[in-house]
């Protein structure tokens, strides 16, 4: 069986405020789904931009996303999430 590893988002919505009427402050934390251990260097994205950031040591990220766009999360070998 072909064995698939997702990324998964625990926190996404953790810190999330508004820091104008156009924008949010999405913070989270990937991690793999089947150890939960942190993925180190992800790539978080908003999509349809060049705009991002690469998770931390502990797998956390905080990106400021406009209104109406989502975060795609991807590593290399891996399926992409949004």
């Amino acid at each position: 069986m072909k064995r698939k590893l997702m990324l998964l988002l625990i926190y996404l919505f953790t810190g999330v405020g508004l820091l104008s009427a156009q924008t949010l402050k999405v913070t989270g934390v990937v991690i793999f789904e089947e150890d939960n251990e942190p993925v180190v260097g992800a790539t978080v994205l908003i999509k349809g931009t060049k705009t991002g950031i690469v998770t931390d040591l502990d797998g956390k990220f905080m990106v400021v996303v406009p209104s109406g766009k989502q975060v795609e999360i991807s590593y290399i070998g891996y399926i992409t999430q949004v």
